[in-house]
């Protein structure tokens, strides 16, 4: 019996290093994902508008949308690293050279915020910008303002948002 219990501790001891090892090193395949934004001295991303008025838009007309143009006028490449908004009526979709990455939205409602999409010296890139004037229901008229938030590993612009207004009507 005593053989019994001690094969039964070294087993524990072996499966809790394994699990041990095995975080740790998973933890390891990602330190983009851990370092914050502004690590990057090369690039500036900047928008060519960073606000838009959607005007007077109607609930029972459903979605509009609207492209911010981006553009890296640095001399290195600049990553980002996450996109997310201010509102779950609201998401955003990064496009670059015709491929989309998204849709992103605010957190902890289901969206992906994080990605890896590197844009060159001189690159431009666009994120769409889809809000749902009817995700508030009925109650949800009236002028709104909404953000989309952009982290980046620059130094010169390691955080941008870009915002939206419109005057929302049944």
């Amino acid at each position: 019996m005593k053989n019994f219990n001690n094969k039964n501790i070294v087993i524990s001891v072996a499966a809790s290093i394994l699990v041990i090892g095995g975080a740790v090193w998973y933890a390891g395949l990602k330190p983009a994902d851990n370092q914050p934004a502004g690590q990057n001295t090369g690039g500036a991303l900047a928008a060519e508008e960073s606000s838009f008025d959607f005007g007077v838009i109607s609930m029972a007309a459903g979605e509009v949308s609207h492209s911010f143009k981006l553009k890296n006028s640095g001399a290195g490449q600049v990553t980002i690293k996450k996109i997310y908004t201010s509102c779950m009526c609201t998401t955003a979709i990064l496009n670059k050279g015709g491929n989309k990455s998204g849709p992103f939205g605010m957190p902890g409602h289901g969206s992906a915020t994080r990605l890896k999409e590197t844009i060159g010296p001189g690159e431009e890139a666009e994120i769409e910008v889809v809000f749902d004037p009817a995700a508030h229901g009925p109650e949800g008229t009236g002028l709104i303002k909404r953000v989309v938030y952009a982290e980046t590993d620059s130094e010169a612009a390691p955080k941008f948002q870009l915002t939206f207004e419109a005057n929302v009507t049944p």
